[in-house]
């Protein structure tokens, strides 16, 4: 494994400012530890991709997402697609952000497993996703979804960008407002045709964890080569506010009018672009074609 000290990307804006607040303290932690590392900090939107993309190109391959699942999402579109599928780059999160999701898949204490697996050379290997789209292509490896979660989103990012967790609750109430049923064709591997079905929300997840604590697909696995699909019907909007705890333990999946399957490619009929949510990030893109670059990714865990 590569000796190189690590090179911490810092986003001091992660968490509404709470990364700034706490992040002289993680990276002395991380010292303690007897880690190697440097430190480059952001300042703006996209400056983490900037900075990986540098540093890669510079020969660097470990890396440390200081902020949330958003900061870790910039690294990896810096990293892919030009990374060394036959030696993949390396990501540890040091989780000071808002939704800091990844992580929990291995664990309910990201800092402290984090610094553990750096001091005993930890790591799985972990799939990257790829969404082609009309404008090019991005990487993620924790969960993108269409229809009511990323129309959420884009409320709040429009409407809401810095005012917590009163901006989550009221985007939640707008759009239940205008609550609609939509469709998104698309077609699965090897299926003969598209699925044109109407639905509240699709997601493709690398992982189980969106939103902190909201398990989406909780039977998804970073490691395994394949993306999980889960749909869910259209639902009304008292049904939809009943079933909420749900996605937060994972049982929402096995309501009738919910579905999973794994895939390994997705096909997106042409169409106008859609609100898109992924690792944090709100979108608005053309969907074209989704896979999977199995094992690209070595994740400190």
């Amino acid at each position: 494994m590569n000796a190189a000290p690590w090179l911490a990307i810092v986003n001091p804006a992660a968490g509404n400012g709470r990364c700034r607040k706490l992040v002289a303290g993680a990276l002395e932690g991380l010292r303690q530890s007897g880690v190697a590392f440097d430190v480059a900090e952001t300042s703006r939107p996209g400056h983490a991709s900037e900075l990986a993309r540098a540093a890669a190109r510079n020969g660097r391959s470990r890396f440390v997402s200081v902020g949330g699942d958003g900061t870790a999402y910039e690294i990896i579109n810096g990293l892919f697609p030009r990374a060394d599928s036959s030696d993949p780059p390396e990501l540890a999160f040091l989780p000071l952000g808002t939704g800091n999701s990844f992580l929990r898949d291995f664990t309910k204490n990201p800092s402290e497993h984090t610094l553990g697996a750096l001091r005993e050379g930890r790591w799985r290997p972990c799939d990257v996703l790829r969404l082609e789209h009309a404008g090019g292509a991005i990487h993620f490896i924790n969960l993108l979804t269409l229809g009511f979660a990323a129309d959420v989103a884009a409320f709040r990012n429009a409407h809401f960008r810095r005012a917590g967790q009163f901006a989550y609750l009221a985007s939640i109430i707008v759009t239940l407002a205008r609550l609609a049923p939509q469709t998104f064709p698309l077609r699965v591997d090897e299926d003969s045709g598209f699925d044109r079905r109407p639905c509240l929300f699709l997601s493709f997840s690398n992982s189980k964890f969106t939103g902190g604590t909201m398990m989406i697909a909780p039977l998804a696995d970073p490691g395994d080569g394949q993306i999980e699909l889960v749909r869910w019907a259209p639902v009304g909007r008292a049904r939809l506010l009943w079933n909420l705890p749900s996605l937060y333990s994972g049982s929402h999946i096995r309501h009738p009018l919910a579905s999973r399957r794994p895939a390994r490619t997705i096909e997106f009929e042409p169409g106008a672009p859609v609100n898109v949510m992924v690792d944090g990030e709100s979108l608005r893109l053309e969907c074209r074609r989704m896979d999977v670059l199995a094992g690209a990714l070595r994740v400190v865990a």
